[in-house]
């Protein structure tokens, strides 16, 4: 969903829906997703100082499907379900002639698209929030799956806590999906599983987390993202070169192409971040290990380097051995 940031939805062509008779006004207009027919605003409540988001599924763009499931009641299911303080509080709902309306509690602060640099302290500390909230979505019983993750979808407040939004694409793993909601997602930040067809599992979230990062770290647009991307969906890393071996690894291990290859889930992925530092070199290993992962030349030069390394070690070691022999000889001498 972009963001109004340049004019505040205050452009006087444009009318807001009148929702006074259901105890809403609208303030503005907050963004819109103008191919799924969604509109979200800000609102308050009327006769009261409390402001709510009111996200709107026009019906000239919504068709019912009476074998599956509208976006509306996708995400009206997932939200009702939900209790945790960084994902938006579900208020209420109610329909009109012209759509249906999910009204929500209203975080004020910013979406990850509206925040043009961020030091790599903060994007690691906004990635541990996001995957604390994915180990709550992860660990519920009936575990379910966001998506569509992406820096639209992130909200983050001054002292970097992330707030998750957006559920009209979520999956609750192991329900039938309908058709018409398989790959959905936004390209690039969309694991390739989806477009392959493939279930989806909580390691799916984890590419889109990794793809959000990535997109953070090289300060670039989020449809300016594929340029990072290369034909097997593996990401460019090299770039990075002043984050730690630790990171880059952990960073890569997250959008790996195959979801058998990333972390399992959320809470695997958090543990494995947690002690690791954003910068310095890291060990030799550790910088061989990065190093081995951005393609076959790299590899090859990885491999001789390695070799050489174990001649060495092999040359250390022997080398006392020799020089004792040495002088065991002249004794018996």
């Amino acid at each position: 969903m972009e963001l109004d940031v340049n004019n505040q939805g205050k452009n006087p062509l444009i009318q807001h829906p009148d929702f006074s008779a259901l105890g809403y006004q609208v303030i503005r207009e907050l963004g819109r997703n103008q191919p799924g027919g969604r509109i979200t605003y800000l609102a308050h409540v009327r006769n009261s100082p409390q402001r709510v988001v009111i996200k709107e599924f026009s019906l000239a763009h919504v068709g019912v499907d009476w074998l599956g499931i509208t976006a509306y009641e996708r995400e009206l299911q997932i939200l009702k379900r939900l209790n945790h303080p960084r994902i938006p509080r579900y208020i209420d709902t109610f329909t009109t002639a012209t759509g249906f309306y999910i009204v929500q509690e209203y975080k004020n602060a910013p979406s990850l698209a509206a925040i043009p640099d961020l030091h790599p302290e903060a994007i690691k500390q906004i990635a541990m929030s996001v995957l604390e909230i994915l180990v709550y979505l992860q660990q519920r019983i009936d575990t379910i799956i966001h998506r569509d993750i992406k820096p639209e979808n992130i909200l983050v407040d001054e002292q970097f806590n992330a707030y998750l939004i957006d559920f009209d694409l979520a999956h609750i793993q192991g329900e039938k999906m309908a058709l018409s909601s398989l790959a959905s997602g936004t390209p690039y930040f969309m694991p390739p599983e989806e477009h392959l067809g493939q279930p989806f599992t909580p390691a799916s979230d984890l590419y889109s987390v990794g793809a959000t990062l990535i997109y953070l770290l090289a300060k670039t647009r989020s449809i300016s993202i594929s340029q990072l991307v290369n034909g097997q969906y593996r990401f460019n890393l090299q770039e990075f070169s002043t984050l730690n071996p630790r990171l880059r690894n952990w960073l890569s291990r997250m959008v790996e192409p195959r979801w058998q290859y990333r972390y399992p889930n959320a809470a695997a992925a958090l543990a494995a971040l947690e002690p690791i530092q954003v910068t310095g070199s890291g060990s030799l290993i550790e910088s061989l290990t990065a190093f081995l992962r951005f393609g076959k030349q790299n590899t090859i030069i990885a491999i001789a380097i390695i070799s050489i390394l174990a001649a060495t070690g092999i040359t250390l070691i022997m080398s006392p051995q020799d020089g004792l022999a040495e002088q065991t000889q002249k004794i018996e001498d």
